[in-house]
């Protein structure tokens, strides 16, 4: 069996990781630099900022293996066992930044960066991901495990039955500020604070969170504020972010600052299942619009994207 994934984030990696041990011939393309999707980090004038994923949870026994096998190697640590709540998972990081487990997972797998794929059809006899410079990928099966909408753009011209609730699946934005500092920011311990008022979602000393060597923050702005403020000039959404950033930064002075814009952050209604699979078992949709916007939910969507192809 042959299996091209689209989508080098979490689910796909994690899908062509499984597929690939039992046996499979997996390639995964992503139209990224580089994998990880929204297990994404960035390192400015020696500081470091993971400006999707800030940290992750674990709840389930196929992911605890996962995160325990980090673990050992030290690609994980625990940051905090929540922030100002009373919740009591803990609440993992990882010090090289979140894009780390990302390469780590794609060691040894066939992924193509800089790849964007323009559709996915059916020949007849075998499926076609067709790539925007005219190549083709074949393949027995496909796994799409981009946001929902892209996925369904792609196969709009495969003869598939997709479900009504699929199409109709809608996401919140974000957007992100990253900014260097010349001096710690005034972010209480553990260095996270999660929903601090209507216009801020999350707000991270990287320091303190254990990613970075020298001062810098990283703003999550609220649906809301992500959404009023989308198509603005970029020099007015930083000044409108750092004016969110102010009760943290104090008298901190500002390096660089910089907006990374997250156009399908959240999905508002999650499938309820890990993914979902045609009706001909040959295409699958994973990814973290499956069972929930978070990172194990994303992992696990992975997992069951491959066993629904290796049942």
């Amino acid at each position: 069996m042959r299996v091209v994934i689209v989508g080098a984030g979490l689910s796909g990696l994690v899908a062509a990781k499984e597929l690939q041990a039992s046996g499979v011939e997996v390639a995964v393309v992503d139209k990224a630099r580089s994998p990880g999707g929204r297990l994404a980090t960035r390192r400015i004038a020696g500081a470091t900022l993971d400006h999707g994923a800030q940290f992750f949870t674990v709840r389930t026994p196929a992911f605890q293996r996962r995160v325990d096998d980090w673990s050992e190697r030290g690609l994980v640590t625990v940051w905090s066992h929540g922030f100002g709540s009373a919740e009591v998972h803990p609440r993992f990081v990882a010090p090289a930044g979140m894009n780390s487990l990302a390469k780590d997972l794609a060691v040894g797998l066939d992924v193509s960066c800089a790849t964007r794929v323009v559709s996915v059809r059916d020949s007849g006899s075998e499926w076609q991901v067709v790539i925007d410079d005219g190549s083709v990928r074949v393949a027995d099966r496909v796994v799409v495990t981009t946001p929902l909408p892209q996925s369904l753009a792609l196969l709009s011209d495969a003869a598939i039955e997709l479900d009504d609730r699929l199409m109709s699946t809608d996401y919140d934005r974000t957007i992100a500020l990253l900014a260097t500092l010349d001096r710690p920011p005034l972010v209480d311990a553990p260095g996270g604070v999660q929903r601090p008022n209507e216009d801020v979602s999350f707000v991270a000393d990287n320091v303190a969170k254990g990613v970075s060597a020298t001062p810098a923050i990283t703003l999550h702005a609220s649906a809301a504020w992500s959404q009023a403020h989308w198509g603005r000039d970029t020099a007015d959404v930083v000044a409108g972010l750092l004016d969110l950033a102010a009760p943290w930064l104090a008298d901190a002075g500002i390096g660089e600052a910089h907006v990374k814009k997250w156009r399908f952050a959240t999905p508002r209604t999650p499938w309820p299942d890990p993914c979902w699979v045609s009706a001909g078992g040959d295409v699958v949709l994973a990814g973290d619009a499956f069972d929930g916007p978070r990172i194990e939910a994303a992992h696990n969507s992975g997992l069951a994207a491959a066993r629904a192809l290796l049942a």
